[in-house]
């Protein structure tokens, strides 16, 4: 069976998009697996589907790099808005189903291949702190760890040991490791799933963001974050540690097409 896929990017989170509106593609966890492989494969650390569903203008189903169908992706979810928009079915706002529930995303600026686009997050409130982090559930589980400098952290060999902890080895987490730099945050993370350092994370940027908000300093609306792949944004409302109206904001990017013989 031959596939016709589409690679996009968000600030260097890169996802293999397939319009599956007709429902012909129902992949298993080696076809996932193989296709996002960086040797054997396209390469990319996920894949999407975008589905019709009755009452949105699309679905969106989200898969792990390792093939399993995964929790909410917030670059993903950019990501698949610039795609929707791509292929006609919106203008600039959307509506859509991800495993989280309803979303709300804009396309905020197109140019070719180059998007600038935003997705809403349902409204959060900080979690448990440990000595491993402070918990935050941004639709997928992220532990929050403050250090003194991002650039100096073995994200891989730090990332992995919390993440199979006995704390969370059963459900798994990902892990941010963020430093405050005047105004800005600088955000590293290790994603459970890839089980590896991606160059940016939708939800863990935003989980960053209000746990910082959360801790630091007095409300300010939002934070630019800086990640390996670039810069995002995170906007929100606050009332001391619960947050409404977030939304990420950032680039997103068409990197190429093509076909797959699977």
């Amino acid at each position: 069976m031959e596939i016709r896929f589409y690679k996009f990017h968000g600030t260097g989170n890169d996802f293999i998009l397939i319009d599956n509106r007709e429902g012909h593609f129902q992949p298993d966890v080696a076809t996932v697996e193989q296709m996002c492989n960086r040797r054997f494969g396209i390469g990319a650390d996920g894949l999407i589907l975008l589905e019709n569903r009755k009452g949105f203008d699309f679905g969106m189903i989200y898969f792990n790099a390792d093939g399993k169908v995964g929790t909410l992706c917030g670059n993903g979810s950019r990501c698949i808005t610039a795609f929707a928009r791509y292929l006609g079915i919106i203008d600039r706002k959307a509506r859509f189903e991800a495993s989280d529930g309803e979303h709300l995303s804009e396309v905020l600026s197109a140019d070719g291949d180059d998007f600038m686009v935003k997705v809403g997050f349902r409204d959060q409130k900080v979690g448990e702190i440990s000595a491993l982090g402070t918990f935050i559930d941004t639709g997928s589980p992220h532990l929050v760890r403050f250090v003194p400098e991002t650039a100096k952290v073995d994200v891989v060999r730090d990332g992995r040991r919390i993440r199979n902890s006995k704390k969370y080895a059963q459900t798994g987490v990902n892990v941010d490791f963020v430093e405050i730099v005047r105004d800005m945050i600088h955000v590293r993370t290790y994603e459970r799933g890839v089980e590896d350092e991606t160059w940016s994370c939708g939800t863990g940027v935003t989980a960053s963001a209000l746990v910082v908000a959360s801790k630091f300093v007095p409300p300010r609306g939002y934070y630019q974050v800086q990640t390996r792949g670039g810069l995002l944004k995170v906007s929100f409302n606050q009332h001391h540690d619960e947050f409404t109206d977030i939304w990420l904001e950032g680039p997103a990017k068409k990197v190429f097409e093509g076909t797959i013989d699977l």
